[in-house]
């Protein structure tokens, strides 16, 4: 896998993620970047919005996102994960499905679908 493929950057996205790496999972996006829980309500535009809401995000200690399974066509790069994080009721597991769209070499999109969601 090449570096600059769109699973590649996806997958630096993805590991950085996990790691805690603010600075990491930036430099996967574009600076016009939107986020949308699916199909299009808006979470965040741009990079200050994103920084905002990972920053908050990786602060969670139990953070993680296991891949459960991913495909790619084209530009586009569809991952179902299972993200272990804190809820406002508890700690728990969610299932979720992203689907990033990857321009020169950096994530322009992501749409997240959530789905079912346990607490532990």
């Amino acid at each position: 896998m090449s570096a600059s493929t769109p699973e590649s950057i996806v997958q630096r996205q993805l590991d950085a993620y996990n790691a805690r790496d603010v600075e990491g999972l930036m430099a996967t996006y574009a600076e016009d970047v939107q986020q949308f829980e699916y199909p299009d309500t808006l979470l965040c535009s741009g990079a200050a919005q994103l920084r905002e809401r990972m920053t908050a995000r990786l602060s969670d200690p139990y953070l993680h996102a296991r891949l459960i399974h991913r495909a790619v066509t084209g530009s586009v790069v569809i991952d179902h994960e299972e993200v272990t994080r804190t809820f406002p009721d508890g700690t728990g597991k969610i299932e979720l499905v992203a689907i990033y769209e990857v321009r020169h070499g950096k994530i322009v999109t992501a749409r997240f679908i959530s789905g079912q969601r346990t607490l532990t």
